[in-house]
């Protein structure tokens, strides 16, 4: 079987940038593995970006580190450009991002703290699975 697809909601980027230990960060460092596809679009990575920066000064993470991670994020996912709208889907404007970029990759799971708030998703196909979960499909959870 070939590799699931997936979208990182930015709850889980940023968990596994404030904590080496947990789901969050096993799933980060497997990003450009052969484990899973990654997909992003210029929007969610800007989020990304966005949400980072506010952990410097608050952790050991410098603005370089950051940029380095999302680079690398960056270099190995793959890009959409999103052009269907269909917002309002989701109660959350954020959360119809992530499903929309979700739907354009064919993905077939968001991985996300907040499972509830992707409630819909799977009309598309798409399940909202949180990390752990997510790393127990795929048999890197111990």
């Amino acid at each position: 079987m070939s590799a699931y697809h997936i979208v990182l909601d930015t709850n889980v980027l940023i968990a596994a940038l404030r904590s080496r230990r947990g789901a969050a960060h096993r799933l980060l460092l497997l990003v450009g593995s052969e484990k899973f596809t990654l997909h992003v679009s210029v929007p969610l990575v800007l989020e990304y970006e966005d949400a980072a920066l506010r952990l410097v000064g608050q952790s050991a993470l410098t603005s370089e580190d950051i940029d380095a991670i999302l680079d690398y994020i960056c270099s190995v996912a793959v890009h959409h450009e999103i052009f269907y709208l269909w917002r309002p889907f989701l109660p959350d404007p954020g959360d119809d991002m992530v499903l929309e970029l979700a739907v354009a990759g064919h993905c077939d799971f968001i991985v996300t703290y907040n499972r509830k708030d992707f409630a819909g998703s799977e009309q598309f196909g798409i399940q909202a699975i949180t990390p752990q979960a997510f790393l127990e499909r795929i048999g890197a959870y111990s």
